[in-house]
């Protein structure tokens, strides 16, 4: 599996319950940009991976390894 892939489908997970549009809000980004990480048509940067681990409160380390 890609890496795009694997954090998009982690991002999925660790977002919970909360809505696409709830969890943009709380990053500050747009929901559409939520949308395109979350099933991988728009690659990250550095600076949106360590918003979306605080946001998480979730180890960088974890975010890119595969689910099993």
């Amino acid at each position: 599996m890609k890496l795009s892939d694997i954090l998009a489908h982690n991002l999925r997970q660790l977002r919970g319950e909360k809505t696409q549009r709830e969890f943009a809000r709380k990053l500050g980004i747009s929901t559409a940009t939520v949308a395109r990480l979350e099933t991988a048509e728009q690659n990250t940067a550095l600076a949106m991976l360590d918003r979306l681990v605080k946001a998480l409160k979730f180890d960088v380390c974890d975010l890119p390894k595969e689910k099993k």
